[in-house]
């Protein structure tokens, strides 16, 4: 967690880190083999130093970034949850509670997918 607390310190509304620092602790709990890492300034979670999920916030919104092969897998569940989505993040408001489904989705997905994925990003 000492990566991800640099990472949280930074969020200056507490209410979106309060919402942050729950959704990573319902993840460490639920996915305790992921290994926790800080790149290019994100939490990133990796699993046999695979990409698995990244984060990152705006003042409007939590980014979650689980690639883009994810997200067009995903996506009519995206779609279906309401969410704004580009090719490589989806947009969670902050208003709105997180959606923990959505997002184990995402991580199942990467961890079966990715299981002999030898390289941090997909081929």
């Amino acid at each position: 967690m000492e990566d991800f607390s640099d990472f949280l310190v930074r969020i200056d509304d507490s209410n979106h880190r309060e919402k942050i620092e729950e959704m990573f602790n319902w993840i460490r709990q639920k996915y305790p083999q992921l290994n926790e890492v800080i790149k290019w300034n994100q939490p990133m979670l990796t699993d046999h130093g695979t990409f698995i999920i990244g984060f990152s916030a705006s003042k409007k919104h939590l980014a979650v970034s689980p690639e883009s092969f994810t997200i067009m897998h995903l996506e009519d569940d995206i779609v279906t949850a309401g969410l704004d989505y580009t090719k490589e993040l989806v947009r969670f408001p902050w208003k709105n509670p997180i959606d923990y489904t959505l997002i184990e989705k995402m991580i199942d997905f990467n961890i079966g997918s990715k299981a002999n994925c030898s390289t941090f990003w997909r081929e």
